[in-house]
């Protein structure tokens, strides 16, 4: 991590390398990050994230985070939740010497408890697109009192250079995204795959995929309500998340079918990535009332590209080898 600004101008040099940045079509992944890297050069915390309002505009999902705790398990917030859901209720900023005087911080969910570092003051400024709160970057620290006003400028600033492009990458984005899971949706699916067989054909590393169906899931929408189902779902792809890398690709193909493509992986890494998928699913059963919990499982096809068939007959292996789980007793991985 590149030192904290000490001056106007190591302010402004940061500021406008970060513009230059973002001005180059990134991800919106690593568009995010690149702002929470200025924020910690900019402001005197020890933790940056930045948070963007779901296509519900209700829940504050985890788009980046740098410094401390960024390898933990991070917290969502929903509107009006906490301090940072309250940035986005009353679209403004916010300054908090202690949180832990502040009523509005959530002492049982503490990130000092969860997330592996610790708060004790914090800014927070909301990101704004079209006269909409779109999210919220905040900065933390584990110093009582640590930001002032001008740091509250200097985010304020930071949140006005980043969101424009940050909104152009997010609603390329939400035209791929299933609203629901979060995940590419199934248009993504073919063009996104052709362009990694390509690059795996002119770099000759490997490229694999997985095809994921939820178990049964006909019986918890008939059981439960499909409002159970979209719970289900939602959780089964932020468990997918939780164990897949950065460069992994996660689509809803349809209904309870996923997708994972896997670029510069081997079939054995593929299907350890299937099992631990599985087991994380299978072994953790899902809560969906006060009193109720359920137990779902996948089953998975692994496939790995010859490096020669085409993209039809690659994903067709992937399905056959699913079905194959299916055929096996369910809740289980099968290669093809």
């Amino acid at each position: 991590m590149r030192p904290v600004a000490r001056s106007d101008r190591d302010a402004l040099v940061v500021l406008l390398e970060l513009t230059e940045q973002l001005t180059n079509g990134r991800r919106l992944e690593d568009s995010l990050q690149t702002v929470t890297d200025a924020a910690l050069r900019l402001l005197p915390g020890d933790h940056a994230s930045i948070r963007l309002l779901d296509a519900s505009h209700h829940e504050l999902l985890v788009g980046a985070r740098s410094g401390e705790g960024r390898q933990q398990k991070p917290m969502t917030f929903r509107r009006g939740e906490g301090l940072i859901g309250w940035v986005v209720e009353h679209a403004e900023g916010i300054i908090v010497d202690d949180v832990h005087e502040d009523p509005r911080f959530l002492p049982d969910r503490t990130p000092n408890r969860q997330q592996g570092f610790h708060i004790r003051s914090l800014l927070a400024e909301p990101l704004w697109s079209a006269g909409s709160v779109i999210g919220v970057l905040s900065v933390s620290s584990p110093e009582a009192g640590r930001f002032t006003l001008d740091h509250q400028l200097l985010a304020r600033l930071l949140a006005n250079c980043s969101t424009p492009p940050i909104e152009r990458a997010r609603l390329g984005r939400l035209a791929m995204t299933d609203d629901l899971t979060l995940a590419y949706n199934q248009r993504y699916l073919a063009p996104r795959l052709h362009e990694e067989m390509e690059r795996s054909r002119r770099t000759g590393g490997p490229l694999s995929m997985l095809l994921m169906d939820l178990d049964h899931f006909k019986r918890v929408n008939d059981h439960f309500g499909h409002a159970t189902g979209d719970a289900v779902l939602r959780i089964f792809a932020d468990r997918v998340r939780s164990v897949v890398r950065r460069i992994d690709v996660f689509i809803r193909r349809g209904g309870e079918e996923f997708t994972l493509i896997m670029p510069s992986t081997t079939r054995a890494n593929a299907q350890a990535t299937a099992e631990r998928i599985r087991i994380n699913l299978s072994e953790q059963p899902v809560d969906i009332s006060h009193d109720d919990v359920l137990t779902q499982t996948v089953s998975i096809g692994v496939a790995t590209w010859d490096g020669e068939e085409t993209l039809q007959s690659f994903q067709q292996r992937a399905d056959m080898a699913m079905y194959r789980a299916k055929e096996l007793g369910r809740n289980q991985s099968v290669v093809a």
